[in-house]
């Protein structure tokens, strides 16, 4: 999978040249970047660190910066990265199929879940809204079933209908529950970050919203990023 960084229409972009120049992979980092800066996510102890649309790596890179040699890193993406970032451990495959064991590995929980997953746009802007909430939904509930008690999350979620129901879903679960546009994202863009701080544990939320029996959220879009 190319980086972002081979994205002609971005190569003017300041935050792209900036990723340039730092040996990021994508502009994206510094929608982290803002967002561990405003409600830090990487704190104290936290190393075990879930990325799901991973591809091309910048958030992966970013964590394992912030964190150091003891960050322990997983990422989740539909295809292979050109270039995976050292030491972490990646994993291809449909988030929406994806079982919590394969994430897991040998880990018993993680600290943090970053999503950054954006669905197969098509323009038609309530079609693209519906496809971000259910990949918001399938990660707010991976979260629910991998973070250890007081975990953080951050999820990439369109501004649509659901979206005051989705970031209440996510104070139902989480002490501090924020929300984000950074400088970084595109002026024209609807995407927003939602963040979770200070995970209640399994029992505080239930299941995710709008899931299905068998734990897959409603509303599946075709693609995962």
């Amino acid at each position: 999978m190319a980086s972002k960084l081979d994205d002609r229409s971005a190569r003017r972009d300041r935050f792209h040249q900036k990723a340039k120049r730092e040996g990021f992979l994508a502009r994206a980092v510094y929608k982290l970047e803002e967002i561990d800066g405003r409600f830090p996510i990487f704190e104290r102890g936290m190393t075990r660190v879930l990325d799901l649309g991973c591809a091309p790596g910048s958030w992966l890179q970013y964590a394992r910066q912030r964190i150091g040699e003891p960050a322990q890193l997983v990422g989740l993406d539909r295809g292979p990265l050109h270039r995976p970032p050292p030491g972490a451990r990646i994993v291809v495959g449909d988030v929406m199929a994806i079982s919590v064991a394969e994430l897991l590995g040998e880990l018993p929980a993680f600290d943090v879940v970053l999503s950054d997953l954006a669905p197969d746009t098509i323009g038609v802007r309530h079609v693209d809204q519906a496809r971000s909430e259910a990949l918001f939904e399938r990660a707010l509930e991976i979260a629910t079933l991998v973070l250890a008690p007081g975990g953080n999350f951050v999820g990439k979620l369109f501004q649509g209908p659901d979206f005051k129901k989705l970031t209440l879903a996510v104070r139902a679960r989480f002490a501090v529950q924020k929300t984000a546009k950074p400088a970084s994202s595109r002026q024209i863009s609807i995407e927003q970050y939602v963040i979770g701080k200070g995970f209640r544990g399994q029992a505080a939320g239930g299941a995710a919203p709008g899931a299905a029996p068998g734990g897959t959220p409603r509303g599946t879009p075709g693609g995962t990023r």
